[in-house]
């Protein structure tokens, strides 16, 4: 038989596989499966390796607490191996963290404190302070502390390197990596700089983060926002040593979202957004030279952790990501087209219990009612709670017993200034082609129509 005795034993010795259905030029991309870790992405490496230099060291005792501040996945390999070593993990995270993520880590036992992503170093509420102080507050604790950790690197130029050139069987031009704290780029950078001096590091980052302008142009550019979870900066770690790049790509959310997803639909590989980033960045990379290269880069992490976001079409809808058919009316700002079969409604003759339970699979608080294709009525959850919360058998009840039947119905045809009027009186838009139910607007998707076209 052959197995392990412990998860820990599990992490690197990751697979590698080419991309073949993508335009990569006259070069050849491959991509290092470091979602195939135990805990689903590369920080399980340094997770590792800085627990255990903090052991060595003597930093941490038994039962002692780990504090980190994280914006990716360092979170969920540090909620990994904490939990395997027995120590308190408590985990602060920016409030753009996937909802995925944050139950990931929940479910693995990590204490998760959630604070403002719209702030920057100095502010009580960034990340990083935050974790820092908590640190001065909590005995027996460790600061993990990522973006300064010379841990982080080492794991790098002592595991991943070591495995890619080998799997490359020494044959490798270039080498795209993302930087959130410094650790991969900088550990390969210098594993590769012995083995292999003309290799070159190229850095992909998102568009807002500081980092491509400094490596390009040796200047600190103007600090943006951007959506892709876990790379990126509005500072220079550090850890890094972004001296042992030699240039950088600048990728836009939109391209990153939609490489990662056609990853998916053209290679079977389910990614998540940064490798989005990555493989944007390695692509544009590949389609610049002039001759034969092998790339490599990172499926960093699993994408099954932004399937409410990037995977999701009315998410990237609702970010301009995506678009669809315009019709030049009302229905370009129906989120859930009726027509596509996108909308979420019941019937008249269906159940309260159906009713609120539709209400809770879907997160929304209120459904249409619909007679064939004609919206009849309306129903919420404070309908719901008037009808059952003294008698509790109306949950069987029929949903036409406690539906609204005054509905603001709008023709496809009017104009945004007729929303208004209903949106005041805080009730939802139903649009309608004649006697055939079309969909809903709320406020919030007249918010985002608004937004997309800025």
């Amino acid at each position: 038989m052959t197995y392990h005795t412990n998860v820990l034993d599990m992490i690197g010795n990751t697979p590698m596989v080419e991309v073949t259905k993508f335009d990569t030029g006259k070069c050849r991309l491959f991509l290092k499966l470091e979602n195939q870790n135990p805990g689903g992405s590369i920080k399980d490496r340094p997770a590792l390796s800085m627990i255990e230099a903090a052991e060595k060291s003597g930093a941490i005792k038994p039962g002692g607490t780990l504090i980190e501040a994280t914006a990716g996945n360092t979170g969920l390999g540090l909620a990994l191996v904490a939990r395997q070593k027995g120590y308190r993990l408590i985990l602060v995270i920016p409030d753009k963290m996937s909802q995925e993520k944050i139950f990931n880590l929940q479910a693995m036992g990590a204490e998760v404190l959630l604070t403002r992503s719209d702030v920057g170093k100095g502010h009580p509420e960034y990340y990083q302070d935050m974790a820092l102080r908590l640190n001065g507050e909590i005995e027996n604790s460790v600061f993990i502390n990522q973006f300064g950790n010379l841990a982080n690197p080492l794991a790098h130029e002592t595991s991943t390197g070591p495995e890619i050139w080998a799997q490359m069987s020494h044959r490798m031009d270039a080498m795209v990596c993302g930087v959130g704290s410094g650790g991969t780029i900088t550990g390969l950078g210098r594993f590769f700089k012995k083995v292999a001096p003309d290799l070159e590091m190229v850095l992909a980052d998102p568009e807002g983060s500081i980092l491509a302008d400094y490596v390009n142009k040796g200047e600190i550019g103007d600090l943006g926002s951007w959506l892709v979870e876990g790379i990126g900066e509005d500072f220079i770690p550090d850890v890094s040593d972004l001296s042992l790049v030699s240039s950088a790509y600048t990728v836009p959310d939109k391209e990153a979202f939609l490489t990662a997803r056609k990853l998916l639909e053209d290679e079977g590989i389910l990614a998540g957004s940064s490798s989005g980033t990555l493989i944007a960045a390695a692509l544009a990379y590949c389609r610049d030279q002039t001759e034969p290269k092998n790339v490599v880069t990172f499926v960093c992490d699993s994408g099954n952790k932004y399937l409410s976001k990037m995977y999701n079409d009315y998410w990237m809808l609702d970010q301009g990501f995506i678009e669809r058919e315009q019709h030049g009316d009302l229905r370009d700002l129906i989120a859930r087209p009726h027509d596509n079969k996108a909308s979420v409604t019941v019937k008249s003759d269906d159940t309260l219990a159906t009713a609120l339970s539709r209400m809770k699979l879907y997160d929304v608080s209120q459904l249409p009612v619909l007679d064939q294709n004609r919206a009849v009525g309306i129903i919420d959850e404070s309908d719901v709670l008037l009808a059952i919360h003294q008698k509790r058998e109306s949950f069987q009840d029929s949903v036409s017993s406690a539906m609204t039947s005054d509905l603001e119905t709008v023709e496809r045809s009017a104009s945004i200034e007729d929303l208004m009027p209903i949106f005041r009186r805080d009730l939802t838009a139903i649009v309608v082609d004649g006697d055939t139910f079309l969909g809903v607007i709320t406020r919030i998707d007249l918010l985002n129509h608004l937004r997309r076209g800025l």
